[in-house]
């Protein structure tokens, strides 16, 4: 049996096992860095492999290292995030949320239970390869300044050093059974926004003796939209979204402030930085000449994700080797962010998406939704290719 179809066997064996995991971490979710059950069943999990060494980090992250056979040639990691999201889960599930108002919606628990499952099987592999695999299960990927981040800080990347580190992220767009790749740049920057404008509050129906700071924002809002669609490059893509606005008046009362959250996302870091302040003066100008202040901070966030290019075109045919062509797609820019970028500008990486979409099951939703799941077959494809993937990178 060649090397690719003893996987397959592997991760079909492992399948069970693997979805049970799965279900486990689903129904036991943890919000950013504050994983410490989680991080204590993944540390548990490994202590049973014969792995040559656990390393904690960052509190609530862990860090396994798998050698082969002339374990310095060369260095593989592969990495998985751990934490969930401040979502109430709406779903008949026997493995739904225990923890009311937290919830798996970003398919963390998939990618934490199929890095597992690649654990057993490069142990069970460990005489039949060379060089070393690192496994990074990371905390806090869903807040800033991302666990992604901490954990180089505290030495991720080094002791040993990796050559090539991939992560595998789940795609509700994608049917499960297939898988997506992109060379290059392919997600945002993602900077968070906070604004608090302030007027002079009173009477509704004595707007001529106030400075309405509702008016004043409805102003700010429409005008920094320009920013993305007149003052912008065509070639390079920007989003501009306030998703919480907050001002406490009623319908006789107009409110004496304002509070904006939002976001800014784009794919060149010298228009990011350029777009920042002129987002800040045009606000604080707007809000000026109507009477008001405004108080316009910018929380810098994760980088733009690039792909290296001779790493990601050479996975995707390996994928297609390992999956047939046809399960294998090209994806386009994505304009969502994500911390595993942090790694993406310190060593040669390659981000991919697993399909878990099923139609015909009515499992559709989207990430970050209260009914997101997910075709649980695709943890069997996950594991298997993901091995597949560093066992051939280990072998360049």
């Amino acid at each position: 049996m060649d090397l690719k179809d003893r996987i397959k066997t592997l991760s079909g064996q492992l399948s069970k096992e693997v979805i049970g995991a799965r279900r486990h971490l689903h129904a036991n979710p943890e919000l950013s860095f504050e994983e410490y059950n989680t991080a204590g069943y993944i540390r548990e999990f490994l202590r049973k492999l014969p792995i040559d060494r656990l390393d904690e980090m960052a509190t609530t992250g862990t860090v396994a290292i798998i050698k082969g056979n002339n374990p310095d040639k060369k260095v593989v990691a592969l990495r998985a995030d751990i934490d969930a999201l401040p979502i109430l889960e709406q779903s008949a599930a026997s493995y739904k949320s225990t923890n009311e108002g937290v919830m798996h919606a970003c398919g963390h628990d998939v990618h934490t239970s199929s890095l597992l499952g690649v654990a057993k099987i490069l142990c069970e592999l460990k005489g039949e390869f060379e060089g070393t695999v690192k496994l990074i299960f990371q905390p806090g990927e869903e807040k800033l300044p991302g666990g992604a981040s901490l954990m180089i800080k505290e030495g991720v990347l080094t002791n040993p050093s990796p050559k090539s580190l991939f992560g595998q992220h789940v795609m509700p767009l994608l049917p499960a059974g297939t898988v997506g790749f992109r060379p290059g740049m392919y997600m945002a920057s993602a900077d968070e926004i906070y604004v608090t404008v302030t007027g002079q509050g009173g009477h509704a129906a004595m707007p001529e003796t106030l400075v309405d700071p509702i008016v004043v924002t409805a102003y700010i809002i429409t005008a920094l939209q320009q920013v993305v669609s007149r003052m912008a490059s065509p070639k390079i893509p920007s989003v501009l979204s306030f998703g919480d606005i907050e001002g406490k008046g009623a319908t006789n009362v107009i409110p004496s402030e304002v509070k904006l959250k939002g976001t800014f996302r784009t794919l060149n870091e010298e228009w990011r930085m350029e777009a920042h302040a002129k987002m800040k003066k045009m606000a604080e100008g707007i809000a000026e000449s109507m009477g008001a202040t405004c108080d316009f901070n910018i929380m810098k966030g994760y980088p733009f994700l690039a792909n290296d290019e001779h790493l990601t075109n050479r996975s995707k045919s390996w994928a297609e080797e390992f999956l047939g062509k046809d399960k294998v797609v090209d994806l386009d820019i994505w304009m969502a962010a994500e911390d595993f970028a942090f790694y993406s500008h310190h060593v040669d990486s390659c981000f991919y998406r697993l399909g878990t979409r099923n139609e015909a099951e009515g499992i559709t939703s989207g990430v970050h939704t209260p009914t997101f799941d997910i075709d649980e077959s695709a943890l069997e494809l996950g594991v298997g290719l993901m091995t597949w993937l560093a066992l051939k990178e280990l072998a360049v």
